[in-house]
């Protein structure tokens, strides 16, 4: 991940092709060392979770060049992330670590990463299969992760146009990352009622009802 942009730049931790640029600390939140977050990353509830361990780039004449912090907790304040750490107890400290980015080491993450838990990289080009289809065909492909509160959605591209399809368990039952597929059990009408599904409908109705070459057309009473 490149640096953005217009932004100072400053020695690096030393870090391998693990490693990932999650997020930059821009000011102090309130007196008891909080400090807030500007994000890197879609999936903060992953990365900045309490006991994960951060590597800061900041210039070398900083107090912090070659150390890490770790973090206590994430809060959010008017939808903004702020972050808690270890080695910040107050304001004073905070105020001494702003600017710094963070970076963590993602085999470190991936190590201990929940079984069913998948970065939106991994996800993204599965196909998409009913888990109960005797056939085997496919009603799609994962396009793109869509992070809400409430639940993630995987947007699926199929032939009638993009289905949003709840990202729990009870709809998609089993991801297959070997396989490259997402096997999914949708609710009745989710694929068939895809945008363009009802224009292919009435275009097949018209098919049906245009004249054949045996005369004109027929109604059925």
């Amino acid at each position: 991940m490149a640096d953005a942009p217009g932004r100072p730049r400053a020695p690096r931790p030393a870090s391998g092709a693990g490693s990932l640029r999650v997020g930059r600390l821009t000011k102090p939140h309130g007196l008891k060392g909080g400090v807030k977050l500007e994000l890197f990353t879609d999936n903060p509830e992953l990365r900045f979770v309490p006991g994960a361990v951060f590597h800061l780039q900041v210039p070398e004449d900083s107090e912090w060049f070659g150390r890490t912090i770790t973090m206590r907790e994430l809060r959010w304040f008017n939808e903004s992330p702020v972050g808690f750490f270890a080695e910040l107890p107050d304001r004073t400290a905070a105020e001494s670590i702003v600017r710094a980015i963070l970076w963590i080491d993602e085999r470190a993450v991936e190590a201990g990463a929940e079984e069913n838990a998948w970065y939106d990289h991994q996800l993204v080009g599965l196909d998409v299969l009913r888990a109960d289809a005797a056939d085997g065909a496919v009603l799609g492909t994962v396009a793109e992760v869509q992070h809400f509160p409430a639940q993630d959605l995987l947007a699926v591209t199929t032939a009638g146009g993009t289905v949003l399809v709840p990202f729990v368990e009870a709809i998609v039952p089993h991801v297959d990352l070997e396989a490259g597929r997402v096997l999914v059990t949708p609710p009745a009408g989710l694929f068939e009622e895809s945008p363009g599904a009802e224009s292919s409908d009435a275009e097949s109705r018209d098919a049906e009802r245009r004249p054949g070459p045996d005369g004109p057309e027929r109604a059925d009473d």
